[in-house]
């Protein structure tokens, strides 16, 4: 199995779809990393040398990918919640930051539904303490 940055990369799939496996390698940078490392993009991660796969490690390591990258967003999500700004304190309230409608999307960043309804009349006259 080819392990690049510390991933385990599938070997059935082709390099270009295997390589967008590793954190902060996308399709725009697969094809920048197989160009510089000259990997022939159609070949079965499998079918790779023990050669490419190093020429594929050395262009990788130029990127910021993993454990690094995970840790700089972390810290400048952290920045803008301390001082105090928008996207900061949209960030703290688990809401969209960029700028999107809440009123009737964003469940993926806001979770499950939660109903809020009114209470009757009745119910709080029983739990309202005696005068």
């Amino acid at each position: 199995m080819a392990r690049i940055a510390g991933v385990d990369l599938p070997e059935h799939k082709r390099t270009d779809i295997g390589l967008t496996y590793i954190y902060g390698i996308g399709r725009s940078n697969v094809l920048k990393v197989l160009a510089e490392s000259k990997v022939d993009p159609s070949k079965r991660l499998q079918e790779l040398s023990e050669d490419e796969l190093t020429r594929l490690q050395k262009a990788v390591d130029k990127f910021m990918v993993e454990g690094d990258l995970r840790r700089e967003v972390g810290q400048n999500i952290k920045r803008l919640e301390e001082i105090g700004s928008y996207r900061g304190s949209r960030h703290k309230k688990g809401l969209p930051a960029r700028g999107q409608r809440t009123r009737s999307n964003a469940r993926t960043k806001k979770g499950k539904r939660k109903t809020v309804g009114t209470v009757r009349k009745d119910v709080v006259a029983k739990t309202a303490p005696p005068k």
